[in-house]
This record gives C-alpha cells, structure tokens and sequence, in this order.
C-alpha cells in the first residue's frame, strides 16, 4: 500500500492547497488499482513474447495501448 503522503505531495505539486483524507485514499485505491492492471497486462506481454523478465518495454507497450 502507497503511503498518503506520496499523494498529499502529488497534490500541492499540482497546485492543490489542502485536500481531504477520503481524497487521498480514494486517489491511493485508484491509483493502485490501475498499477495492479499495468502489471497483469505486462506480465502477459511478457509471457506471449516468450520472455521470463517483464521489461520496460512491455510496460510502455501496456500503458501506450491503454
């Protein structure tokens, strides 16, 4: 699990002066959810090219195609 602080910090970069808890856990679960299905996808990227080791490639191939 992403600590909220990494998200409270996203948020004042992007100009947000306060935001609240249910905020950031809600953007923590999104965004966990979307790195958990880059991961699945890549994995089987991976595995169809034959290739043991997910690589970079295999995620930018995911998230280009999202």
């Amino acid at each position: 699990m992403l600590s909220l602080l990494v998200f409270e910090r996203i948020a004042k970069k992007n100009g947000i002066k306060r935001i609240s808890r249910e905020a950031l856990e809600e953007a923590r679960e999104i965004i966990e959810e979307i790195g958990l299905d880059i991961s699945e996808q890549s994995v089987k990227v991976s595995r169809f090219a034959g290739k043991k080791t997910v690589m970079e490639s295999d995620v930018k191939f995911v998230v280009e195609k999202r």
